[in-house]
């Protein structure tokens, strides 16, 4: 027997068709690109409309996508070298549910190089808090209009972003506690950076 809760939430869920129809014209309204891959889509958008286009991603009915599971940065340095294009060396990327759909959903945004600078999507989704920082402290990826925009995984002291391509594996800075001045102090990395090259052992093979 169907329950009235789970029949309004049947009626309430689109067809592929629809969904995929509904996609495509709010990408094409957006200035976005759509790509399919192993079953999930993706949208490209420019910065200009990600607010405008996350905002209905999350309220129109035929998506629905109300929850954000997760939000990360990425940086495409080899490939925006070899592209020539600066303005898509970092991007954020979106990954949205819709419980009531039953459907994933990613978003990709690019941001310049020269100026990483991308809207908060806090007020969107409680759980971007956290995400931001975090794409923050590792890409240097800034979040206008959040609420708390400070680093997460490092310390308060710590300089560069070790996310990005261009950080050294090494680091900078090596950090110990000194039992003389009873705190911690940074100091130059003490390890000399090598390149290792694997050992590779082949059996001959004997008839």
């Amino acid at each position: 027997m169907t329950t009235p809760s789970r029949a309004r939430d049947a009626d309430a869920r689109v067809s592929t068709e629809q969904f995929e129809k509904a996609l495509h014209s709010l990408a094409e309204e957006h200035h976005a690109s759509t790509a399919l891959c192993f079953k999930e889509w993706t949208l490209e958008a420019p910065r200009e409309a990600q607010i405008s286009l996350l905002r209905a991603l999350r309220d129109n009915r035929t998506f629905q996508f109300d929850q954000l599971m997760d939000l990360c940065g990425v940086d495409y340095a080899e490939h925006a070298i070899a592209d020539k294009d600066p303005q898509r060396r970092f991007a954020v990327v979106y990954h949205l549910l819709s419980v009531r759909q039953n459907r994933r959903l990613r978003v990709v945004v690019y941001v310049d190089e020269a100026r990483p600078v991308i809207p908060s999507v806090a007020s969107l989704w409680a759980s971007a808090n956290w995400y931001e920082r975090e794409a923050f402290d590792l890409f240097g990826i800034l979040f206008e209009g959040h609420p708390d925009l400070r680093r997460l995984l490092t310390d308060y002291g710590f300089v560069g972003h070790p996310f990005r391509k261009d950080f050294p594996l090494s680091g900078h800075v090596e950090m110990r506690f000194d039992e003389e001045k009873g705190r911690v102090v940074y100091e130059p990395v003490s390890i000399d950076p090598r390149v290792t090259v694997p050992r590779v052992v082949r059996r001959e093979i004997r008839e």
